[in-house]
């Protein structure tokens, strides 16, 4: 039985926003670091059901949900029947706001029809494809196991099923040129995708990438270009690594970088609750056996006073509105928020536009925000 509330907005206190990480893949990419593993017989029965436990042990935590995001690892690794047990998981223990946000990440070779299907009749309105590359060469480099052809094809079938979709897309490789990116960042548009987000291919130790002996560039000429070429085909940068057409920002990622709450459930995911961030343990094995005792956590943190206010600044610096000076005051008091500000107006002034009302990077800030940002925390 569906679930649904007719409000869109959460009790004081809840996070109104849910992660759940998928911690399955086909094939491990030579650049990945991020927790999963390829799936081993009885894996994904395990995976479900802890994951309906953990559901059980902190859905009061949620709220009213006004987005979701199923990611990973690879979402669409998951079986027909698994996703029909994980949306009844979800029916049973949260509710949603009318108008939810509710994305599912997918991967071009194992986007099937059954996915699709399941997805138009249940909650699903967004679906984040990784695209990575449109040039066959490029993803053979990266590891990918799709095609562009695989690729280009998964993009038109949500879009035909009524999706909005976002296609992530990867620049820096060895020996790209500003040609080679363009080229790709052409056909992804052409491909009538209302969002976009791009991010740099980087050694992430332990990787096999890691272990190649190889130089990437540093990606500054390719991020320009991007915030160049992007905006001119009605794609607009509202956050660092994300462009999108009027409407068709994530909220789900804004309210991330608001500073806002959120629950994660599954292995490695974090929650940020009361005030409180927190990871999960990272294995599937670990955070099975960790649940049947109790919580899965394995680190919480709780930032306050001008720890947490630099926190929200950086956070807030990722977007195109940047701090709103007012509320920030508000909301971490007025000594932090002018102990911030002063920092940050020590910066050029091509890196930063202060106003009255607001703070935010340019865009050339936000092509060195890294050291900016570490610079405020």
């Amino acid at each position: 039985m569906r679930r649904t509330n007719s409000s869109a907005h959460n009790a004081s206190g809840s996070a109104g926003s849910l992660y759940i990480h998928v911690p399955f893949c086909e094939a491990k990419c030579v650049y990945c670091a991020f927790a999963s593993a390829i799936k081993s017989p009885g894996d994904e029965e395990l995976y479900l059901a802890s994951l309906e436990r953990e559901a059980a042990l902190r859905s009061e935590e949620a709220g009213t949900l006004d987005t979701v995001y199923i990611g990973g690892g690879t979402p669409t690794a998951l079986s027909e029947r698994a996703w029909e047990r994980l949306t009844e998981t979800l029916e049973r223990h949260f509710d949603f706001a009318n108008d939810a946000e509710f994305t599912v990440e997918a991967n071009p070779n194992s986007l099937t029809r059954d996915h699709i299907g399941i997805w138009r009749n249940y909650r699903v309105n967004r679906v984040s494809i990784g695209v990575q590359s449109l040039t066959d060469s490029r993803l053979a480099y990266l590891g990918r196991i799709h095609t562009a052809m695989q690729a280009q094809s998964a993009v038109a079938r949500s879009l035909d099923a009524g999706f909005s979709v976002s296609a992530d897309m990867m620049f820096g490789l060895p020996d790209e040129t500003i040609r080679d990116w363009g080229r790709d960042l052409k056909s992804a548009v052409a491909l009538g995708t209302r969002h976009i987000s791009i991010y740099q291919l980087t050694m992430e130790p332990g990787t096999p990438l890691a272990a190649r002996d190889t130089a990437l560039p540093d990606g500054y000429a390719q991020y320009r270009y991007a915030q160049w070429r992007l905006p001119r085909h009605g794609l607009a940068q509202y956050e660092v690594a994300s462009f999108a057409r009027a409407g068709y920002e994530s909220r789900h990622n804004l309210n991330y970088w608001s500073d806002g709450e959120y629950l994660g459930l599954g292995p490695s995911a974090w929650s940020y609750v009361g005030g409180a961030r927190s990871k999960n343990a990272p294995t599937l094995a670990e955070y099975a056996r960790m649940l049947e005792s109790g919580s899965p956590e394995i680190y919480s943190e709780r930032l306050e006073g001008e720890a947490a206010a630099r926190q929200a600044a950086v956070l807030a610096l990722r977007t195109a509105g940047g701090v709103d000076r007012e509320k920030f005051a508000d909301r971490y008091g007025e000594e932090h928020a002018r102990a911030i500000m002063r920092d940050i107006a020590g910066f050029p002034g091509d890196l930063v536009d202060m106003d009255a009302k607001s703070v935010r990077l340019t865009a050339k800030g936000l092509r060195v925000g890294n050291a900016i940002w570490n610079e405020i925390v």
